[in-house]
């Protein structure tokens, strides 16, 4: 790139990650290695915008050139960046290619970025990302790239005219990049159509490594930037049969990824430690920051290894055994195939029962099943803001007991997270309707917030026990407004109770039905005091017959 504004480098970058955002899901539909988990798309996508993000930043806003900040400041907050946002194994393995072409661009200062330069580059970058791997698999994006640097410098070894002068015609330059690219991609292409003759797991799912394809995706809109034309074809790929293998890291549930920044970090020795509690281990970095990844049940104890060591941060946990279940059934036609849209803020809703998490979902706020008991771990919550598709999310507990959990979750999260305490179902599916999706978090947290003092909630439901002081029996029906117990006895008096006690400054109740209440839908309208207007859904929630809210 010898056109010395920054803009110019952000182009091609810009250009790489839009190509693969267009091509996202079909990366995400072939990916059964290691784990059958569906995010290599979104983990590459990641690690790409993480970089567009800190070219802008070195921007400033401004048409600040190369000279002018420095190659060296450029490709160490580059490389930075990529390690920071990587995701996953694709993730973690793209910024080690990214921090490896980084490295060798630093090391020739003054150097013109030409094809003999992108081919060391390229070179020093497959070599960092196999060593960030303790036990390569070949017939991943490791092999991929490896063969697109071989092609490149093999080629440019018997090109004597391969060296350009800085004085040539920025365009004449550019096209000799994108030309030595262009073949990088063609050998990539090659290579990824091998990758099931070197890994059975891909031939049995009758499919390529998806993250190798990504990467000659990467490498195609690179090439379409430089030339400002339409990028070299690459076929799609369709995606992997449903009847996929079992992986070795399916007994492991959660895909856990933090940051570590300290002093005199060695990310060799941490290897054997979280060897112990998980598999898929990956820790790269230098002295002042790792970025950590492990598939393991333990999250919490995976991150106490660095206790002492330094600060931890960034945390991302995901669940791997729903992100394997919500692949199976799009790939086998349950759910809608298209990919999730990203937005500026998003939503997670603490819920038990199916029909309360449709209602919650048909609101767009993604629903997290807490059980029965509505109690989910800190590391469930973690994996639902996981996926939540946007950079900051606002979290309804619906519980007491969940808040504390949430908050937790909240400061861990390597998203921008609020938590409205929402200490009940029916109270967050009220303020729900608040979220604006294209609003910062903070935002959305004030706006539901203002609209939970609004609230009040009541709930009906058959008793636990018998009463200590002879009010009611086991079985029988006891009704609540707010947290406060105001009626016994059969459902119907004491259903009616707790309507007229919310129905006194309420413009609308809504009921929700639990899984077989005593009484249907006419009859519960039937006890509604006029003037009220009653909106009734099935919540098909348990223990509660009935969840109220009044606004």
């Amino acid at each position: 790139m010898s056109d010395p504004n920054l803009v110019r480098f952000r182009s091609v970058v810009a250009a790489a990650l839009a190509e693969l955002e267009a091509r996202r899901q079909e990366v995400n539909d072939l990916n059964v290695f290691p784990v059958a988990d569906g995010d290599t798309g979104d983990n590459m996508v990641l690690t790409l915008r993480a970089v567009l993000v800190e070219l802008d930043r070195l921007a400033g806003g401004g048409d600040r050139t190369i000279d002018e900040i420095g190659r060296e400041e450029i490709v160490e907050s580059v490389a930075r960046a990529a390690l920071l946002g990587a995701r996953g194994n694709s993730g973690v393995i793209l910024s080690q290619l990214i921090r490896g072409a980084a490295e060798e661009l630093a090391s020739r200062p003054g150097e013109l970025v030409d094809p003999v330069l992108i081919g060391a580059a390229l070179a020093k970058g497959s070599d960092r990302a196999y060593q960030s791997v303790r036990d390569p698999a070949e017939g991943t994006i490791l092999t991929v790239a490896r063969e697109m640097a071989h092609r490149i410098v093999t080629e440019l070894a018997h090109t004597p005219e391969a060296r350009q002068s800085a004085y040539g015609d920025p365009t004449e330059q550019n096209e000799a990049i994108a030309a030595v690219l262009e073949r990088a991609v063609a050998a990539g292409r090659d290579s990824v159509e091998r990758t099931p003759d070197l890994l059975p797991v891909l031939r049995e799912a009758g499919v390529v490594d998806a993250g190798g394809h990504a990467l000659t995706v990467i490498f195609a809109g690179i090439v379409a930037a430089l030339r400002g034309a339409e990028p070299p074809p690459l076929e799609r790929r369709a995606p992997a049969r449903v009847t996929h293998p079992e992986h070795q890291s399916s007994t492991y549930r959660f895909c856990t990824n933090f940051a570590v920044t300290g002093h005199e970090l060695e990310p060799s020795r941490f290897h054997a430690p979280l060897e112990t509690l998980g598999d898929s281990v990956l820790v790269v970095g230098d002295a002042a920051t790792l970025k950590v990844h492990l598939h393991t049940d333990d999250p919490e104890t995976a991150m106490r290894v660095f206790d002492g060591v330094g600060d931890v941060s960034r945390l991302d946990v995901a669940d791997m055994r729903a992100q394997i279940g919500h692949r199976a059934a799009r790939l086998a036609g349950e759910e809608d195939g298209a990919a999730s849209v990203r937005t500026q803020c998003g939503a997670l809703a603490v819920v038990a029962g199916e029909g309360m998490r449709e209602l919650y979902e048909s609101l767009g706020v993604h629903a997290l099943d807490g059980g029965a008991t509505l109690n989910p771990s800190t590391y469930e919550l973690l994996a639902g803001i996981h996926e939540v598709p946007s950079e900051e999310v606002v979290v309804l507990p619906n519980s007491p007991n969940v808040i504390m959990a949430a908050e937790r979750a909240a400061e861990l999260s390597d998203k921008r997270v609020r938590v409205v305490a929402s200490r009940s179902p029916q109270a967050g599916l009220a303020v729900a309707v608040a979220l604006d999706t294209t609003r910062e978090a903070e935002h959305n947290a004030k706006a539901m917030e203002a609209a939970l003092g609004r609230v009040r909630t009541g709930a009906v439901a058959p008793a636990a026990r018998d009463d200590g002081q002879g009010r009611f029996r086991e079985g029988e029906a006891v009704g609540f407004v707010d947290d406060d117990l105001c009626a016994w006895g059969a459902p119907e008096p004491t259903l009616r109770s707790v309507l007229e006690a919310l129905a006194g400054e309420a413009e609308l109740v809504t009921c929700l039905a639990g899984d077989q209440p005593p009484l249907g839908p006419e009859q519960v309208r039937s006890l509604m005091p006029a003037g009220v207007e009653l909106e009734y859904a099935a919540g098909g929630q348990p223990r509660y017959w009935w969840l109220l809210a009044a606004e």
